[in-house]
């Protein structure tokens, strides 16, 4: 049987807001969800309800409003018979939905399907989601996973084909779990990298991010809700009791257009991480992405039955490609799961026309572009993660709806949509333009 060509049709999202004390924090993001996924509908009117054949959904923390795996589906009036599933790749989880149901429709298991991702974060990254009851001596974390084997420890054999630079010996010591700030931290000392060099390459994200919001580059990517504006006490704590007024949340919330080096430079490291090598900490919260509550969705189809349809699709699914690396040094997966996908769509670095990286560190992105040779020019030209935000679970398809997007209106063949893991992975997915 051959493999059918598949393709993203349209995708929207919510705005990004921050986490815990954003405009979101008031309201259920199953509704939210729901009118969103009733706007792809709206925008797309020659597709039908009962067209749609799966809906996938990716919630990496287990928030308990979407626990019912039928939840958003139901509320968006989507047929009560359209089986569901959950998909974690806790940072990529909703492109590993988006991945499966590419994978399912391929296959010529159905012709539709919905990749939905959303995620309400807290302040802390980390935190939130379902209260898990108290761990028993049999339940609790098993710290015996960080008793590494000498070939967990060192480099793979096959290191050398995705990466040009050594792991310090002093990182491939480490044998305890690292907090996602910590191993941006050993990122950076593996690569000599200096506070200026991230410090710039966040300022200028924000900027480039702020600049295609000046220019309405958003407008078709990011909805209008209306939303109830959340009340806080002193402390920051949403008091449910209070009912606020209803507002329009129609752009993302970390966007700081007036970014400067002198300001980021004004900011400490962040606190809790430490250097095994005896080296500055150069972390910071403005060179990092924020915790975010947000929404993405995406409406998928073969390219035969789009075509067929006389939709007009913003993409095509090239390749992919997931990978490990070591946990302390989870920015780098972007690398090897990047040279997977490139390889699987017989193409080379420098064909790759725009990138969608996700900026979950300034650290990473500019190690991953150290090692694989693709045009920082064509690198998240519209600003990144920093200034939009990082909802894990809503995280992967907004890469893919970003980069299928931009591939649509530069004109541009190839696009990339790549992102590191918590736990030490990377995904990557290639799409391909249907008009170039």
């Amino acid at each position: 049987m051959k493999a059918r060509n598949v393709v993203i049709v349209d995708g929207v999202r919510s705005a990004f807001t921050k986490g815990g004390r954003g405009l979101l924090e008031a309201t259920r993001m199953d509704e939210a969800g729901a009118k969103l996924v009733n706007m792809l509908f709206e925008r797309n009117p020659k597709m039908k309800k009962n067209m749609i054949e799966e809906f996938g959904i990716a919630n990496a923390r287990g928030d308990v409003e979407l626990a019912s795996l039928s939840a958003v589906s139901r509320l968006a009036g989507i047929p009560i018979e359209v089986p569901g599933f959950y998909a974690d790749r806790h940072c990529a989880s909703s492109m590993e939905v988006a991945l499966r149901i590419a994978m399912a429709i391929s296959l010529g298991q159905y012709d539709c399907g919905i990749a939905f991702g959303a995620e309400r974060m807290t302040r802390v990254m980390g935190a939130g989601g379902s209260t898990p009851p108290e761990p028993t001596r049999v339940t609790g974390y098993n710290m015996k996973i960080w008793d590494h084997t000498p070939e967990q420890r060192n480099m793979p054999p096959d290191y050398g084909d995705y990466f040009k630079t050594p792991i310090p010996d002093y990182l491939m010591d480490v044998q305890e779990p690292n907090a996602m700030v910590q191993t941006a931290q050993n990122v950076a000392e593996m690569y000599n990298q200096t506070r200026e060099e991230l410090d710039t390459f966040a300022m200028k994200s924000q900027q480039r991010l702020a600049a295609a919001y000046d220019e309405g580059m958003y407008k078709d990517e990011v909805m209008p809700l209306e939303v109830e504006q959340p009340i806080f006490d002193d402390n920051g704590v949403w008091l449910q009791e209070e009912t606020g007024p209803m507002l329009t949340l129609d752009k993302d919330e970390s966007v700081r257009g007036n970014t400067t080096l002198e300001g980021l430079g004004k900011l400490g490291p962040v606190g809790g991480i430490k250097s095994y090598g005896g080296k500055e900490l150069i972390i910071t919260a403005g060179n990092s992405c924020p915790t975010n509550c947000g929404i993405s969705v995406l409406l998928m189809m073969s390219e035969e039955k789009a075509l067929k349809l006389g939709l007009d699709p913003l993409a095509r699914f090239k390749s992919w490609g997931n990978a490990g690396v070591k946990q302390c040094l989870m920015g780098i997966g972007p690398v090897p799961s990047t040279v997977k996908a490139l390889k699987m769509a017989g193409l080379e670095a420098e064909q790759i026309d725009r990138v969608e990286f996700n900026e979950a560190f300034a650290c990473q992105v500019i190690a991953t572009l150290n090692e694989v040779a693709i045009p920082k020019e064509n690198v998240n030209v519209n600003g990144g993660s920093i200034g939009i935000g990082h909802p894990i679970g809503a995280t992967g398809a907004r890469l893919l709806m970003t980069v299928a997007k931009e591939l649509k209106r530069s004109g541009k063949k190839y696009g990339l949509a790549t992102q590191c893991i918590g736990g030490g992975q990377g995904a990557s997915t290639i799409l391909e333009s249907l008009d170039s």
